[in-house]
């Protein structure tokens, strides 16, 4: 395996620093969710217990809770038996959720994950350098 020491200046910036695209991109996806769909999404899961108890101070408390907010959402819609099992997700929200909002969170959340996958792998590498 060759090291990274060897390999051309441009492509260890690009390897190195690529994960940010990612990421940048999902927050910027994610924030846009906040101030965009929100509403469709609380109208969508209106009679889930977490937007019954949260419903009314979502997206209004700042922009680290509006992303922090936003995943939990995405996490209650990408794995629906978890959260329905915990009471936080109704079964019935969750067969009406509009399929162009599930997209959406599924691009985010998949944004967001190949991030972190892509930042741990570099490290890995510069750490067995």
């Amino acid at each position: 395996m060759t090291s990274i020491d060897t390999w051309s200046p441009w492509v260890a910036i690009i390897v190195a620093g690529g994960w940010l695209v990612p990421g940048y991109a999902g927050l910027g996806l994610s924030l846009y969710l906040t101030h965009r769909h929100l509403d469709a999404i609380k109208e969508a899961l209106k009679n889930s217990r977490y937007i019954y108890l949260w419903g009314d101070s979502l997206g209004k408390r700042g922009l680290i809770w509006s992303l922090l907010e936003m995943s939990q959402i995405a996490g209650m819609i990408l794995m629906p038996k978890l959260h329905i099992r915990h009471g936080k997700l109704d079964p019935v929200d969750f067969e009406n959720f509009p399929p162009y909002l599930k997209r959406l969170l599924t691009i985010v959340t998949t944004m967001i994950l190949t991030a972190v996958i892509w930042l741990a792998a570099i490290s890995i590498l510069l750490k067995f350098r």
